[in-house]
């Protein structure tokens, strides 16, 4: 009798368990180790986020022998940077995944999903006009993820460096960086919702630039919203004089950073004294902190603004921040603490962006196509986000960062059985996570589509 033929060799040199020999082999099957795959496709389902921005595209293809839509090649772009693989090159290796294939409803289907060749198509397929489409797309899936039309919006403007090593459009040298770059400004509310990116070179955006973004933006607000009342908040390189005209012809709100000057600094000349003075009296264990209210301007501003300087005396010396408002109430203590400081969070949401979604892979020679890639990884920000507000009130699931929720629900070992009117997934049954699971399944239907 002949001897049994084992279908795959048996990984070498493991070291004996008990005095057993160990045998590993890869034949187990249809197994994925994507398994949380199952609610990201039911967020992304609800959202519908593939199907907004394949709508702002042409397909230049012959209908007849398109085999993956647009829709189609972008959710799987999404779900693949949303599960850990940044790279348009994972493709090649998660094109017959089944848990992929089963969230892109071709489990049952021979063709494997699209290969990395198809996917650099589509990033480089839109024009400018396109690109605006899928911003507009971007600015209508923010507004449509709340219930009600808010009375009020907080806008936390930033921007961030993203490091380039080869010769793509737009890249400049950045000499604080000390490296060739772009710095693309990011825009999230003050809840953490992604509004919008715009790719640009790696300067400091010039008030006139910063003008021109802000009424794109404001425009496609006020087409979902008329009414809304808007908050602007940001650093000292939005605080230029076109802005705040702007912003007061258009009756938005503002808390910007004011770069210190020789004009602001004789307002707290007296006060940084006295907070010094006050501080060394006190033993200097803990940093004092004394707030002013003031009206002044720079030379280029239109008129007087309402300035807040924060004067914090420590152990290093004297720290001195001025911020503008326009805001008619409330201390200069509370503006700023509450109100300008929570902007901060923002630097948090820039983090999930780019290091836990890995938005900075701005590697493709066009700068339009570069563009596409911060709109892709913008809408995959907005599925980790939706898991996130499903999570339990009050649990530590619902401040996770996105890598640690994509390692706790993410990947999971599954097997995947498909019978002929069912589809089996085999999920651990030793999984920790099992009934945040179900919980979160059972709380998709909330999600705003």
């Amino acid at each position: 009798m002949p001897a049994k033929v084992e279908p795959t060799p048996a990984l070498p040199d493991l070291s004996p368990v008990g005095g057993k020999q160990v045998i590993a082999r890869f034949d187990g099957g249809h197994l994925s180790s994507d398994g949380g795959l199952l609610v990201l496709r039911e967020v992304e389902r609800r959202l519908n986020v593939a199907e907004r921005l394949a709508a702002c595209l042409t397909d230049p293809r012959d209908p007849d022998r398109i085999v993956h839509g647009l829709d189609e090649i972008i959710r799987f772009r999404l779900l693949m940077i949303a599960a850990g693989y940044e790279d348009g090159n994972d493709a090649d290796r998660l094109r017959t995944d089944p848990m992929f294939k089963l969230a892109m409803a071709r489990l049952g289907d021979g063709a494997a999903l699209c290969s990395q060749p198809t996917i650099s198509r589509l990033e480089n397929l839109p024009d400018t006009r396109a690109l605006l489409r899928m911003g507009q797309a971007m600015v209508d899936l923010y507004c449509a993820s709340f219930r009600q039309v808010p009375r009020r919006i907080v806008l936390d403007v930033d921007d961030t460096f993203d490091a380039v090593h080869g010769e793509q459009q737009m890249r400049l040298f950045n000499a604080h960086h000390d490296e060739y770059g772009f710095q693309p400004i990011v825009v999230f509310d003050g809840e953490g919702r992604f509004v919008t990116a715009v790719l640009r070179p790696a300067k400091r955006p010039s008030g006139r630039e910063v003008r021109a973004f802000l009424r794109r933006l404001l425009r496609q607000l006020r087409a979902n919203w008329p009414r809304v009342e808007i908050l602007l908040r940001a650093d000292s390189h939005y605080c230029g004089p076109e802005v705040l005209r702007w912003c007061r012809a258009n009756k938005v709100d503002y808390l910007l950073g004011v770069a210190p000057t020789s004009t602001l600094r004789r307002h707290v000349e007296s006060l940084e004294a006295s907070t010094t003075a006050r501080f060394a009296a006190s033993g200097g264990s803990t940093k004092l902190r004394r707030f002013t209210e003031f009206y002044d301007g720079a030379a280029s501003w239109d008129r007087v603004e309402c300035i807040i300087a924060r004067v914090e005396a420590g152990p290093e010396g004297t720290d001195t921040r001025f911020i503008v408002t326009s805001l008619p109430s409330g201390s200069a203590r509370a503006l700023y603490e509450r109100r300008y400081c929570a902007r901060g969070q923002a630097e948090n949401h820039v983090k999930s962006w780019k290091s836990h979604l890995a938005a900075d892979r701005t590697s493709c020679t066009k700068a339009t196509a570069n563009q596409v890639r911060l709109f892709l990884h913008g809408a995959a920000y907005w599925l980790m986000w939706s898991l996130r507000t499903l999570m339990p009130r009050r649990s530590s699931w619902r401040t996770l960062q996105f890598d640690t929720l994509r390692l706790r629900l993410i990947k999971l070992a599954v097997r995947v059985v498909e019978l002929k009117t069912q589809v089996k997934l085999h999920l651990p049954s030793c999984a920790p996570c099992q009934s945040i699971l179900a919980f979160v399944l059972g709380r998709v239907p909330r999600l705003i589509s």
